[in-house]
């Protein structure tokens, strides 16, 4: 396609870019990946480099920034973990965030979009699918690293003690910790609301939030939360180690 006017950088990313109009902002990534182009998208050359629109229906963080997310995202060079990766939609384009020099370790546990997730492996050369339950992050340790940032993205009632597992194990003690919770899993004797209240007293405890964003229409009953990690989140108590090399805030 033609590539869009008036096309400026984001202040947030090298490799992210936007196109403002007066009543809404359009989000493109500079792709690590290579074509054909998923379902929908827009992808343009210019100055050599090639860019993939990104649509907030289909993917949470794009959807946080719409809705003016004004806290962490990833940045070039950065390794991340991603938990809950499904078929790689959302995953593609933090590898594009990210960008050559980057990794993302994507774990899914269903075989199905697992499957997906291995063919966007093969574009993206900087994704790394592993087939695991996110709830066991001790079984791939072995294969992950200390990282520069843990993702979420699980529709499961105990997707805030997955991610604060992963996180206490995984996590640089200067990391990012980015959440998009799913309310509507946490079960029906509470409201969206009260949900909300929940996640964030319990990560408050352990991170520095950020304020948080409301998904929706673009994703009903979803919330984006993320921040850095406190001391507290690698307290001994909790079964954990403070990363070494890097101290918590």
């Amino acid at each position: 396609m033609r590539a869009p006017s008036s096309l400026q950088p984001s202040e947030r990313n090298p490799r992210l870019v936007e196109q403002r109009s007066e009543d809404r902002t359009v989000w493109f990534t500079e792709t690590v990946g290579h074509e054909p182009p998923v379902a929908r998208e827009r992808w343009f050359n210019r100055g050599g480099r090639t860019y993939r629109s990104w649509d907030p229906s289909r993917s949470k963080l794009a959807g946080a920034l719409v809705h003016d997310w004004r806290g962490d995202i990833p940045e070039p060079g950065e390794r991340w973990l991603y938990l809950g990766a499904a078929t790689g939609t959302t995953v593609s384009h933090v590898a594009d965030l990210v960008g050559p020099e980057g990794r993302v370790y994507s774990i899914e546990a269903s075989v199905r979009p697992f499957g997906r997730l291995l063919a966007f492996a093969e574009r993206w050369p900087n994704v790394l699918p592993i087939l695991a339950d996110a709830r066991a992050p001790e079984r791939y340790s072995g294969f992950v690293p200390l990282v520069d940032g843990v993702y979420t993205d699980l529709a499961q009632s105990d997707q805030i003690e997955i991610a604060l597992a992963n996180a206490r194990r995984h996590l640089r003690g200067s990391g990012k910790f980015l959440l998009a919770l799913k309310t509507s899993s946490m079960g029906r004797a509470s409201s969206a609301m009260e949900h909300l209240a929940i996640a964030t007293e319990t990560l408050g405890r352990s991170f520095d939030l950020d304020r948080s964003v409301h998904l929706a229409p673009h994703h009903r009953a979803h919330y984006f939360l993320g921040g850095r990690p406190r001391r507290s989140l690698f307290d001994p108590a909790s079964g954990a180690r403070s990363p070494p090399g890097s101290r918590a805030r």
